[in-house]
């Protein structure tokens, strides 16, 4: 798993690559703690790249939503393809984010 993180405009883009797994995942999670901590509050997360997510990779991005509302942000989630959306799909976690 890659991650690329950048800050513009006030939003966090945030593109993964690969495979986000229980490790990655904790990693990911202080990463875009850190963000919020610092004043940020919306996010978009590009996953035009990640073949594969398990549960703890898709509680980080529910921890990071409910962060975010809390400080008036949101979470958009992109590019969501193949296994990965047909799990955002089993799930109903596209009725939580906001999926472009």
């Amino acid at each position: 798993m890659r991650q690329e993180i950048n800050i513009q405009d006030g939003q966090v883009f945030v593109s993964l690559y690969g495979s986000l797994y229980v490790e990655e995942a904790a990693v990911l999670r202080q990463k875009l703690l850190m963000n919020i901590d610092k004043g940020y509050s919306r996010f978009i997360v590009n996953m035009a790249n990640v073949d594969y997510i398990d549960s703890s990779g898709l509680g980080v991005l529910v921890a990071i939503h409910k962060r975010s509302l809390q400080h008036g942000g949101s979470v958009a989630i992109t590019g969501l393809k193949g296994t990965v959306k047909e799990l955002f799909e089993l799930t109903r976690l596209n009725k939580v984010f906001d999926i472009q």
